[in-house]
């Protein structure tokens, strides 16, 4: 079913969205190159909406109806875009610039890198935007952020390893201010028109951590090449799944506290409760997020037993072994990837 929405208020055509991608990266003084004027990267930028059932293992944190933002990345109109908008999701869409909405398979979900991508069931008359080299990207460089919201300037503060607390971790993320409010599934753009990285985070400290100064976390488009075969052969990077626990934790003073635990996973099956903090992992002491998953992820594949030293508050030290899992046979995905 075919139905319009106004998810690009800021921008009503491509034509417009040319005009004035031209006027900002000169406004920003970014250099243009010849083959950008002639083929307009902000048109490959469209939205994605996607529904959860309920009963989804992430519905009550992401919510059971999403939205954000994509990029066309593939002739035959493959989407990019940022994973949890799609994460166990059973019906998803790509929203054209003008308004249209394409339904659209899940082709594939990466939660190591937070990538998703998407396959509209119609053939778009969008061409795709080029991949760049993130690798290459350094702070103090201006770039162009393009979402649901229009386009905006922003510029690269830092280039640092960002930890999550849902057990994730990004060796070089990439962070930009100002913050762009419609940061999820947002491209970033360099000045030679082609995609840095897909956004996945507004933060609070996006120059140093532990400094008030609010941006965008994006993930660096370098990590998608590596994947991308295993993405399309079978929707989530190949090789041994990481050992996962199921927790939710925060950095508090040096230690690794635990906000939540996920209802049935390896980590509460073990009795490992909110509000314990972890002390060590294999009798090696912890001191923050990044520290405790490379300890983790260091024993083995998932199904390894990762021994614990938790701290439960008056009742003082456990040594608790966690049988770790595979994080994909617990998230209640589509069978289409």
């Amino acid at each position: 079913m075919t139905k319009h929405i106004r998810l690009f208020p800021a921008v009503r055509c491509l034509q417009a969205f040319t005009f004035g991608l031209l006027c900002l990266l000169t406004l920003i003084g970014l250099p243009l190159a010849p083959a950008t004027a002639q083929t307009n990267p902000l048109g490959a930028v469209v939205g994605v909406r996607a529904e959860v059932p309920p009963s989804a293992r992430t519905a009550g944190t992401l919510g059971t109806e999403r939205e954000g933002g994509g990029v066309v990345i593939g002739a035959d109109g493959l989407v990019l875009t940022i994973g949890y908008l799609i994460l166990e999701a059973v019906q998803a869409e790509v929203v054209l610039q003008d308004g249209e909405t394409v339904p659209a398979d899940i082709v594939a979900y990466d939660y190591d890198t937070g990538f998703g991508l998407l396959r509209p069931a119609t053939t778009l008359n969008v061409a795709p935007i080029e991949l760049g080299d993130s690798d290459a990207l350094s702070e103090q460089t201006q770039v162009l952020v393009a979402g649901p919201d229009g386009p905006s300037a922003a510029m690269v503060v830092s280039r640092r390893e960002f930890a999550g607390y849902w057990e994730y971790l990004l060796p070089n993320a990439i962070f930009t201010a100002p913050p762009y409010r419609a940061f999820g599934g947002a491209a970033l753009i360099g000045a030679d028109g082609r995609l840095l990285g897909i956004g996945s985070l507004i933060v609070g400290d996006a120059l140093a951590p532990g400094e008030t100064f609010p941006g965008n976390m994006f993930v660096p488009i370098s990590m998608l090449r590596p994947i991308m075969d295993d993405l399309m052969r079978q929707g989530r990077a190949g090789g041994p799944a990481r050992p996962w626990l199921g927790l939710f934790t925060q950095e508090l003073r040096g230690h690794v506290f635990i906000n939540r635990v996920s209802p049935d996973g390896p980590a509460a099956t073990a009795g490992v409760m909110e509000g314990d903090i972890v002390v060590a992992v294999g009798g090696e002491p912890v001191s923050n997020l990044s520290e405790f998953y490379r300890k983790i992820w260091a024993l083995g594949d998932a199904g390894i037993d990762v021994p614990l030293t938790i701290l439960k508050g008056a009742d003082g030290f456990r040594e608790v072994s966690v049988k770790s899992g595979d994080r994909y046979d617990y998230l209640k995905l589509d069978p289409t990837y």
